[in-house]
């Protein structure tokens, strides 16, 4: 296992602050308090709570693009793609609420990596939408509005990181096929 550097420290404290009070409301003074340390020395590790935000937002984004390359490339059903993908949340969340909370609540916040993150949602949403247009085209999944199907199952899977830490005791595998026959068998033909 990685031992946690003093950046993967702040880091992990502040998306614990963001997710509790809003990213524009944590200052560095609130991050440093919570560590017991110094504002000034927060400086020796990261440059700004921006830079915090963007290593929060950019690796759990390009996690969920790699984690979706990997699914649309299996070799499996439409439908087995879609677990997989539900899979890939339950993951991605039972292992970072904190961030998947920035993910969801500050991405737009982000500034000179606005861009780049919005090119890695449209790309995830755009692979998403295709696995579900394909599970239709081969009559895996009933003919509905792919865009509605996509929308119902994000909803829910974006909100994973309100709900998970509200269980004690999670495990993500039976989360994971629990979701996936609740959001699939009502598409599933």
């Amino acid at each position: 296992m990685k031992t946690e550097t003093r950046k993967d420290e702040i880091i992990n404290t502040a998306s614990k602050l963001f997710k509790e009070k809003g990213y524009s409301a944590v200052t560095m003074r609130d991050l440093a308090t919570a560590m017991g340390i110094k504002a000034a020395s927060l400086y020796n590790h990261i440059n700004s709570k921006q830079d915090i935000l963007k290593a929060i937002i950019i690796s759990i984004a390009e996690e969920f693009t790699s984690g979706m390359n990997t699914i649309i490339h299996s070799e499996v059903t439409n439908i087995e793609k879609l677990k997989k993908i539900v899979s890939l949340h339950v993951y991605i969340t039972s292992h970072n609420t904190n961030g998947m909370a920035s993910l969801n609540n500050d991405w737009m916040h982000l500034e000179d990596q606005l861009d780049y993150y919005l090119q890695l949602r449209n790309e995830y949403e755009t692979n998403f939408l295709n696995v579900i247009k394909n599970g239709i085209s081969t009559s895996e999944i009933k003919s509905s509005n792919p865009e509605i199907i996509m929308f119902s199952m994000l909803t829910t899977l974006r909100s994973l990181y309100l709900w998970i830490p509200k269980k004690e005791e999670l495990y993500a595998n039976d989360l994971a096929h629990s979701l996936s026959e609740v959001l699939i068998e009502g598409i599933n033909t």
